[in-house]
């Protein structure tokens, strides 16, 4: 114990930038389960999306959108969501949606807003788009 308090007082730089890191680890865990929303892989998406017809909402802009996307993804920008206009989906409400985004940040906080908007089953995509296409999933520009 003497070990670590005499390494807090000589290398305080470090020991705070440390303690940092554990706090905003620990607030993000913290967020994650709080929020509700879970959060799949691409494998745990395709079994959804084949057995459950998933509807794919693809939250990324419009310009990124058309650089390729999951094939029958509708795009709803972050920003459409954040206004509360997502009337293309207001249908699905009860159906298993999934958001995607480039790396999963953006969607999963567009998937705590449609969860409090009333959607009752929302998830967010591990990883998004990099992690799609890095398992090799198909994608489109159509």
């Amino acid at each position: 114990m003497q070990q670590y308090l005499d390494f807090f007082f000589n290398q305080p730089v470090l020991s705070i930038a440390w303690i940092a890191i554990a706090v905003m680890l620990v607030q993000s865990l913290v967020k994650h389960k709080i929020s509700g929303v879970k959060s799949i892989t691409a494998q745990d998406a395709i079994m959804m999306i084949n057995k459950q017809n998933a509807i794919i909402v693809d939250v990324r802009s419009v310009e990124e959108y058309k650089k390729g996307h999951i094939v029958n993804a509708k795009n709803i920008p972050v920003s459409q969501i954040d206004k509360g206009s997502f009337a293309e989906i207001e249908k699905y409400k009860e159906a298993p949606i999934i958001l995607v985004c480039a790396s999963g940040d953006r969607s999963s906080g567009a998937a705590g807003k449609l969860t409090k908007a009333g959607f009752t089953q929302v998830t967010n995509l591990l990883s998004g788009m990099n992690g799609w296409s890095g398992a090799n999933l198909p994608t489109t520009k159509k």
